[in-house]
């Protein structure tokens, strides 16, 4: 046994044990390196956007997922470290205000997203009524359902890398760093796993080696961000819909066009919208994600208290 937190669940004035915080960060590592190697389990000299290779893709990473809460449960009983709740707790797999989880911390994303949806329905004139009976028809969603890509980008890897890289890894990184430096750190690993596209871009030369690798850079910068928003959510919400929600979300919308919003006709008011979207956002992020509309919180018990009432409160 590495050493493990004190009997109430890590709560206590007392630190991290010496090897608590080798074994947490080590454990991420190597999940972070078994979701991401598990995608190339399958030799193969397609692209990824290939049905047989998305196809494969899915049984990996569900796999994987699927054993990623044992991984948890093996941390924790090599470490000796009380939890507390059960796992599915830790993990944001639970009932109690749900409703507000699912709803709440995706208005607020839209609400950030407020610029891009508002060039988006300049740039196509849908008629609500029409807009309001597609979403509600089933035939939409089957079709949406039957592709591959949309299933890839919308369902599964929202669900597997938000269960992955933020339910299974905080509970491991928060009683070593505390909540605030478990934000900081656990995007890292989500960042770093989306450096994999550099080899199939390299591989199917898809542009200069330069480009490559700014562009990869690039993406590792904002998926640390939106790591550290996905990471805040799941931590102040408890709970892992919400998280899910928002990374399918993003994914759909993609990152803003900036390019195209200074080149439209409305910029103007396009601009306008952009910015109010970030002032909303920031007015509205900590009481759209106020703990009391979630119920408790099992993450802030595993933490110190000078560490959790920055976040937890």
């Amino acid at each position: 046994m590495a050493g493990g937190g004190d009997g109430d669940g890590g709560g206590g004035g007392a630190g991290p044990s010496p090897g608590l915080c080798p074994v947490s960060v080590a454990s991420c590592l190597l999940l972070a390196c078994g979701y991401v190697g598990s995608l190339y389990v399958w030799r193969s000299r397609l692209p990824r956007d290939h049905p047989t290779v998305i196809k494969r893709r899915f049984t990996s990473v569900l796999v994987v997922s699927a054993l990623s809460p044992l991984w948890v449960w093996l941390w924790r009983q090599y470490t000796g470290f009380k939890t507390g709740p059960s796992l599915l707790m830790l993990m944001g797999v639970h009932s109690e205000g749900i409703f507000a989880a699912a709803c709440f911390p995706l208005l607020l994303t839209m609400v950030l997203f407020l610029g891009p949806l508002i060039q988006l329905l300049m740039d196509y004139s849908w008629d609500f009524n029409d807009g309001l009976k597609m979403f509600l028809d089933p035939r939409c969603w089957g079709q949406c359902l039957a592709d591959i890509r949309w299933m890839r980008n919308q369902v599964v890897a929202p669900l597997t890398e938000e269960l992955v890289f933020r339910a299974c890894m905080l509970p491991m990184l928060v009683p070593c760093t505390g909540l605030g430096r478990a934000i900081a750190t656990c995007p890292l690993f989500f960042g770093v796993a989306h450096f994999h596209h550099v080899i199939e871009l390299l591989k199917f030369r898809q542009g200069t080696v330069a480009g490559i690798f700014l562009s990869a850079v690039f993406q590792f910068s904002y998926t640390a961000v939106f790591g550290a928003y996905t990471a805040f959510i799941f931590i102040r919400t408890g709970h892992l819909i919400g998280p899910v929600l928002c990374h399918s979300f993003c994914n759909y919308m993609g990152f803003p066009a900036m390019g195209s919003a200074l080149e439209h006709p409305q910029k103007l008011m396009i601009f306008c919208f952009y910015v109010l979207g970030v002032v909303l956002f920031l007015l509205l992020l900590f009481p759209l994600t106020d703990p009391a509309l979630y119920g408790p919180l099992a993450l802030c018990r595993l933490a110190r208290p000078e560490t959790s009432t920055s976040v937890c409160t």
